[in-house]
Parts: C-alpha cells; structure tokens; sequence
C-alpha cells in the first residue's frame, strides 16, 4: 500500500511538471527557438526546441518557474506570455505579436492578452487627443477639453484593471497587472492659508508607499521583469540619495518584511548585496559589507546561514565571513583600528589615535612599489604646500621588514618625506614574533602588528582620509583625488590645483 501511494505521488509530481508550450507563428521558417525565462529583470535560457511549419512545443521542466517568459527567435525576435503551471497553446503572427495572438488554451494569456489589446487601444485614443492639442495654446478652452479627455482614458484604464483584478483574484496575471500599477498619490496638506505644509510631501508619501501594490509573499513575482524594474528603481538614484547609511536604512525593513525561505529574500538580498558591491561610487562598499554581515554571516543553531543558498557552499561561506569580518572595520563612517608603530630610528612608537589633526590621511605604501614610487613623492608636496599649514596629518605605514628596512629609510631620506612614517621594522618583527607580549598591549596591539591583514592591504598604495574623530570619510582616492577632497572638506574657495587629474592615475 506504501509503495502505491509513492507511485500515485511520483505521478502527480509528474503531471504536474508536464505541461505543455505550444506556440503558433505564422509565416515563420523552420528553425531554432528558444523559450526564455525572467528572474528580475533578466532574460535566461529556459529550454530550445526546433520550429517546423511555424509550430514549436516545449515541455515545462521542474526549473521553469510560474512568472512571465518569452519565446525568442531568429533576429532577436520575441514575445512574453504568462505561465502558471497550465498548458498554454497560441497562435500568431508579425509584425506585431502580441495584438496578433489568438489564445486557444490558458485562462492566464486570454486574460492577458484581452488587457495588453485594451491598453493599446486605449493608448490609441489618448495620443490621438495629446497630438491634437498640439494645435492649441495652455489656456484656451480647447486644450483644457482635451486635457480633460486624456484624464478620461486614465480613469477607464484604471477602472479596467481594477475589474480585472476583482474578476481574477486568483490569477497571476492579476497580480502583475497591479504590481504595473503606480501608487496613487494624495495632494500634499497645506495650511489654513492655502500653503503646502511639506514640499517632499508627494515624494515621501510614494516612497512610503512604493510597495503597496506588490505581493511581496508571492515568488511568482520574482519571474517578471515588471518586479525586477521595480525594485532596480527604488535603489536607484532618481529614489534614494546614493549614500550607504540611507540605501541600507530603506534595504533592511524592505527584506525583513519576506519570508527568509523564500525566492522573493534570496533575489533582495542578492540583489541589493551584488548592486552595491559594483558601485562606482565612494563609500557604497559599506551597503555590501553590512549586507554580507546581516544576511549571510547569520547562522542559526545548526549552522545555517540565513542566506539558505549559500549552505551547500559552506567553505566558500566561510571565507565571506571572515573576510568580512575585517571589512566592517574600514567602510565610511567606522573609526578603524588604531596603528602604533616605531618610526625610522626603530626606537620611537608612534600612533595616530593621538594626532589632533582636523583630518588625517592613513597611507600604507611599499618602498619597492612601483606606483608608490610615483605617488608617495606627490604626497610629501600636498603635505609641504597645503595640508602641514592647514592641520592635515600624514600618517604612512611603509612595508620595512627584513630587507626592506633599509630600502625604507633610504627612500624617506632622500624623498625628504616630512609626514609620519612608521613600519613593521625588521627588528621590531623578530621580536614580536619571538614574543608578542613585550610589547602588546604597552606599546601596541596584536591588530597594528598584523596590520596587513587588519586594513586589507592587498595592494599599495593605499588611502584612507580620517576625520578629526578617526573616522573613515574617504577611501581608494589618487592624489588628484585626495587634493580636491580635502580643498572641498576644507571649503577652500578656488583653490590652486598641484596635481590635475592624471589618466594613467585614475587607471590603477
């Protein structure tokens, strides 16, 4: 009896992957196409299938996913359908495939399908009334009609769609149509005088709001673009100001509304951590790192990590988190571990905790490193020429172990470098690898010592511009860069430029 309830499952499992595609281009030549699949706003290879007689058929696979795909042929080619886990049979043709269709079988297109022809239509009236008041001035009677007839057709398509989703409450379709649809914003208060109280009003109202139309319990969502676009936006610059602290105080409540099983948190997460890790701008690193640490490097009693794609990958996991863990010491607004180190005559210890300068500029360079050959020199300028005058401090930690020690001073000597400089001395690395404790924690610690590996130093040279509090404000900057920063932290007016931006500069 056992057995033969296992089979009835494996059966119904069966059936209930087993639908099928058939699609219908009339004049169309025999050849390859291809199904198509979305994941945001991404097109993915779904399945391939030989077209004859202008007739193809695909069977859904177990990884084809209830949401919109595409059927894509030669010359790029395509139209979108719905599936939902029904068979779907339709026929059509060019040039325009959507308004062509005829939906033999699937409730979900004949839905579908009625709406997209309803909106060109729609679509058709309302540009005939926009061209036609072209021909008239703001103000006059006419234009104000038309206007009034164009606000007609949005209130129709609005009532359309709003039937459409109380005649189909079951269908996905309905769904996607209301997550297409913008949040209806109110008019901004205003005061006894007539005088709008908020002048963000209308901004933060649909910020606040953005979400409302879409079923963010639902993963079928997460298979159209429409739902991919939306959430691109909202990230985007035309919502939020591109500054870490107000990306990741939006992304939080966003994600922690989701179910953490499902498909709707593994693409937010993935996509707000994978966005901002590309960032070109200064400082959005942080929105990466501080997803990393929320959302991946959380793990249950077991082990598991909140990220639950990620716990058949456990090693590379691993290696994530501990490399973050050292990331979240040096992103914008973190005071990173303090550096005490001997200078030149490898006797005197010196830190930049104690500096009381207005800005600090922590420098880690290698005498041996081509490009700091370069690039330390400049920097003893801006310290001689601006920054010594104006309470700018230098603080560099040159690589001067083993050999290097020598190579080290010789290059401050006749380089002439006036900032500080201080290093891992040769004698100073014997020592604390014989026995750390004569000098951590009296003179050092146990994090300045292995100071590579507490600021990530995989590559020199290295900046990071510290506030009078010893916080991070800036980081991975040229000399150019650092120049312009520092004029502008310093609301210097018209300030005269030593070093212009320099190509070959920005490209390293």
């Amino acid at each position: 009896m056992k057995q033969l309830l296992v089979i009835a499952l494996l059966l119904v499992s069966t059936v209930g992957f087993s639908q099928k595609l058939r699609f219908k281009v009339e004049g169309a030549k025999d050849t390859t196409v291809f199904l198509t699949k979305y994941y945001g706003s991404k097109l993915f290879y779904a399945d391939t299938a030989q077209m004859k007689g202008g007739v193809v058929e695909f069977t859904a696979k177990k990884d084809l996913k209830p949401g919109i795909v595409a059927l894509l042929m030669p010359g790029q080619k395509y139209f979108e359908v719905i599936y939902n886990n029904e068979e779907i049979n339709i026929e059509t043709k060019g040039p325009d495939f959507v308004s062509n269709m005829k939906v033999k079988k699937s409730e979900e297109n004949k839905v579908f399908v009625a709406y997209i022809n309803y909106l060109q239509d729609q679509r058709k009236v309302a540009n005939g009334f926009a061209e036609e008041r072209k021909k008239h001035k703001e103000g006059d009677p006419q234009y104000k009609r038309l206007g009034e007839k164009m606000d007609s057709v949005s209130k129709l398509v609005a009532a359309y769609q709003t039937d459409l989703q109380k005649n189909n409450p079951t269908k996905l379709v309905a769904k996607i149509i209301k997550m297409s649809m913008d949040v209806v914003v109110p008019e901004a208060p205003k005061d006894a005088n007539g005088k709008v109280i908020n002048e963000n009003f209308r901004y933060e109202y649909y910020r606040k709001h953005y979400w409302d139309n879409i079923d963010l319990k639902d993963d079928r969502l997460v298979n159209t673009p429409v739902f991919g676009s939306k959430v691109e936006y909202f990230f985007g610059k035309n919502m939020l100001i591109q500054h870490p602290d107000t990306v990741l105080a939006f992304a939080f409540p966003f994600i922690d509304q989701m179910d953490k099983k499902s498909e709707m948190f593994k693409y937010s997460v993935d996509y707000v951590t994978n966005t901002f890790a590309k960032s070109n701008i200064m400082g959005m690193d942080k929105v990466y790192v501080y997803m990393v640490n929320r959302y991946y490097c959380q793990f249950d009693s077991e082990g598991n990590s909140v990220a639950f794609w990620m716990n058949d990958k456990k090693d590379k996991l691993k290696e994530l988190c501990e490399e973050n863990k050292v990331k979240m010491n040096l992103v914008q607004g973190v005071r990173p571990p303090n550096i005490s180190l001997r200078d030149t005559t490898d006797t005197k210890w010196k830190d930049f905790y104690s500096l009381k300068s207005d800005y600090t500029i922590l420098y880690f360079w290698d005498p041996e490193c081509g490009h700091c050959k370069k690039t330390t020199p400049k920097l003893q300028t801006l310290y001689e020429k601006k920054f010594k005058a104006r309470n700018v401090e230098i603080f560099a930690v040159g690589k001067a172990t083993g050999d290097d020690f020598e190579k080290w001073k010789k290059f401050i000597r006749d380089n002439k470098l006036e900032f500080i400089n201080v290093g891992l001395t040769k004698k100073l690395f014997e020592d604390a690898t014989a026995d750390p404790r004569q000098f951590v924690p009296k003179y050092t610690t146990l994090e300045a010592l292995n100071y590579h590996d507490t600021y990530d130093i995989y590559a020199t040279p290295r900046i990071f511009v510290l506030d009078k509090d010893k916080k991070i404000i800036a980081k991975q900057l040229t000399i150019s860069q650092l120049e312009d920063f520092i004029d502008r932290m310093q609301n210097i007016k018209n300030p005269e430029k030593i070093f212009p931006p320099d190509p070959e500069e920005e490209a390293h």
